[in-house]
């Protein structure tokens, strides 16, 4: 018997302890057995490798490239990245084509017609020109970057567009005469080439072309060939690199940079960046930014070997195209556009073109504002000869 309010007991191993103490140590017991314990498959093998969590998504606005997983993944996070959109951002992994309806109207294609985009990027130009040269028509996609053109290729698939509709072939636009002939193609109808580096290039810090996010010094549109911009500053001398900032981008600071960056050690993007910056005490936030934008462009240019590559495509378009076939460049630096304007117009005056034009088509004051990446692309365009 037991009076009212006295706590039922019972007796373990001889012990005589309350119902709360006895389910504590039960548990405790439990928990120390299961991690001794070290269980293993019927097949003696090792224990499975524990399960880890993605990373979450550090809040509305993650600042590093690798938390962007929702505007990299576009189909599962529509609403994400329709608001960085909105802003007039660019989501990360993703490439928003510039002065589509311009190059349209340049270009004209048209059904049944065969065209080349020299280079596919995130492939926005070519899906457009795709749907417009259907029924019978046939796209080549050329681009030298191993990373981002397999990725373009299944987009474009998965959108419905075949091989016998679009072709995917990795090589510089310098190669173009190459990739007609070994196809055995006489030429093109359409020829578009954008020379802009695409975002997913930008944004991406593990390939080094931008200042805003730390990474290896790099640069190179394909990393398995050449030397990245860390091996090109390592080895040139300062009056070298005086030149190849004055002609590759119009530095005004040509001279106090070459001291301080030719011949040294860089093995990161934020690493060079704030050296310029140190080079130049006196100019101040915005001129600091300029200065690095400039002189990262120029070492970009230098590495890809852009403008060798520039030259010549315009020198063997000509003979790329088509009767009346069209060609459209979009350059993003004056170095570029000086380089279309001069080749087109000595095409005209050897009347190698019927017709060109005459002055430089720019991007639209709204799509400036909704895409702040398109405000200092130019473009240009060439019409052959019929005959």
């Amino acid at each position: 018997m037991r009076g009212r309010g006295e706590v039922p007991v019972h007796s373990v191993h001889g012990f005589q302890t309350d119902s709360i103490l006895f389910i504590r140590s039960i548990l405790s017991h439990f928990i120390r057995v299961v991690s001794d314990t070290n269980f293993t498959t019927s097949d003696n093998s090792q224990p499975a490798t524990p399960h880890r969590r993605r990373v979450r998504y550090s809040g509305k606005n993650p600042r590093h490239f690798e938390e962007k997983y929702k505007e990299r993944d576009p189909q599962r996070y529509a609403n994400t990245v329709a608001k960085v959109l909105a802003s007039g951002k660019t989501p990360a992994g993703m490439h928003r084509p510039i002065m589509v309806a311009e190059i349209l109207e340049a270009l004209a294609p048209k059904p049944g017609e065969l065209a080349v985009d020299c280079t596919l990027g995130y492939g926005g130009h070519a899906k457009e020109i795709l749907a417009r040269l259907q029924p019978g028509g046939r796209l080549l996609g050329l681009d030298a970057d191993p990373v981002e053109l397999p990725k373009t290729e299944a987009r474009l698939r998965t959108a419905g567009f075949g091989p016998e509709v679009f072709l995917a072939v990795r090589s510089n636009f310098a190669g173009l005469p190459q990739v007609l002939a070994g196809l055995n193609l006489s030429g093109a109808d359409c020829i578009l080439a954008d020379l802009g580096v695409s975002s997913m290039q930008l944004d991406d810090p593990s390939r080094g072309f931008s200042m805003k996010t730390d990474g290896p010094l790099d640069m190179r549109m394909n990393p398995q060939r050449g030397f990245p911009a860390s091996a090109l500053l390592q080895k040139i001398s300062p009056g070298a690199l005086v030149k190849l900032l004055q002609e590759n981008a119009d530095e005004p600071r040509a001279s106090e940079l070459s001291g301080a960056l030719a011949k040294k050690s860089f093995s990161t993007t934020t690493e060079l960046a704030k050296t310029i910056r140190a080079a130049l005490p006196r100019l101040g936030k915005e001129g600091w930014d300029l200065t690095v934008r400039r002189v990262f462009q120029a070492l970009r240019i230098a590495v890809n070997d852009e403008f060798s590559a520039l030259d010549m495509l315009l020198r063997h378009l000509p003979a790329c195209l088509n009767p009346g076939g069209r060609v459209a460049i979009l350059t993003f630096h004056s170095g570029e556009d000086r380089r279309v304007k001069k080749a087109f117009e000595a095409g005209l005056r050897d009347e190698l073109y019927a017709d060109i034009a005459h002055e430089v088509i720019r991007p639209t004051p709204e799509e400036c504002h909704d895409n702040p990446r398109s405000s200092p692309a130019k473009l240009r365009w060439a019409r052959k000869v019929v005959s």
